[in-house]
């Protein structure tokens, strides 16, 4: 019997859109493409991912290679990008209906030291996140998914079965990860209501 909920947090809970987050600050078409496609680098990203980098050299790492008119724009965007994720519409009523019916749930993302520290700025995500029983994130363990020892992690720190948890993420190596862990997972593709279908099997 499955008791716990592990969910990922990009593209399962939110929407990681480069391009809507790049366009709240950056109205010209071309700038924004350019912005965007050097903010959202997976050269700095994964680096984030890891806790490997910092802001501030991503900063400098971005600015390097865009024209000085677009300094100031590149860091509000970098700076702002987690306030700029809105949720899944239909996410949030599953998660309470998951906690209404008794089940635990846990967050287990790959994501920067920043949001680690300021999510709870965001008062939607709080709101969200508040819900739920365990939040691991991968730079402050220096440990990304799908690295079966940060299943490992997430299953001791909180003392969890295998057995009676389920992973949820939109990637299949993550998914592959959760499974050398044991733990039973679920590949979300999109559709709210298919998952909400799958979910509740558990």
């Amino acid at each position: 019997m499955v008791k716990n909920y592990i969910f990922d947090f990009g593209e399962v809970l939110v929407k990681f859109d480069t391009e809507y987050m790049t366009s709240v600050y950056v109205k010209n078409y071309k700038d924004a493409k350019l912005v965007e496609e050097v903010v959202f680098d997976r050269l700095y990203w994964d680096k984030l991912d890891e806790g490997s980098i910092t802001d501030d050299e991503v900063k400098q790492g971005v600015c390097s290679r865009l024209p000085n008119a677009l300094h100031q724009k590149a860091c509000l965007v970098y700076d702002n990008w987690y306030k700029n994720v809105p949720f899944i519409k239909g996410m949030p009523e599953i998660l309470r209906e998951i906690k209404s019916n008794g089940g635990h749930l846990y967050l287990l993302s790959n994501i920067s030291k920043t949001f680690a520290e300021s999510y709870h700025t965001v008062p939607e995500i709080k709101q969200v996140l508040d819900m739920f029983d365990g939040l691991v994130f991968s730079a402050e363990l220096g440990i990304t998914k799908p690295n079966k020892e940060i299943f490992n992690y997430l299953l001791r720190h909180y003392n969890l079965k295998c057995e009676e948890s389920v992973f949820i993420d939109d990637r299949i190596n993550n998914i592959i990860g959760a499974q050398a862990a044991g733990i039973k997972t679920i590949l979300f593709e999109g559709s709210v209501d298919k998952f909400k279908t799958e979910i509740l099997k558990y």
